[in-house]
């Protein structure tokens, strides 16, 4: 097992919906995009064993977040190419909060299989590598 010091630096953060918002229109160009080329837009599906329906397989979400990244990143290159710079910035990393798994118990709100994901998209935000020390046991 090998530790990483890591900081998020410009977070595309969807536990936060300022960024969460930055998405629709992303989603609408896409939808677009993909129907000017009699393309079927992705969709999440279920998993054959996922009792509660949670669309685990999240086609659709990565491919906007994707198509997003795509379209900031041409901005950027179109920005540099005319003016010499732009003001649009590559994300540094994303984070996502997904909840799935059914209630943790009776009447719950936390669900059973809560997770935060984490992706690095640029390998500077990794600060550092360490092993793990051997847990001490106390009596």
């Amino acid at each position: 097992m090998v530790g990483v010091i890591y900081v998020l630096d410009y977070c595309l953060d969807f536990t936060d919906s300022e960024f969460i918002a930055l998405l629709k229109p992303y989603y609408s160009s896409m939808k677009q995009d993909l129907q000017i080329a009699g393309k079927e837009l992705p969709k999440n599906k279920d998993i054959p064993k996922d009792e509660y329906h949670d669309l685990i397989k999240r086609e659709l979400d990565c491919a906007v977040i994707e198509y997003m990244h795509q379209k900031i990143h041409e901005q950027i290159q179109s920005d540099i190419s005319s003016k010499g710079y732009s003001e649009y910035k590559h994300f540094d990393s994303v984070r996502g909060l997904f909840t799935e798994g059914g209630p943790a118990f009776d009447g719950a709100g936390i669900q059973a299989k809560n997770h935060i994901q984490v992706c690095l998209l640029n390998l500077n935000c990794i600060k550092g590598f360490f092993l793990p020390r051997k847990e001490v046991k106390f009596p």
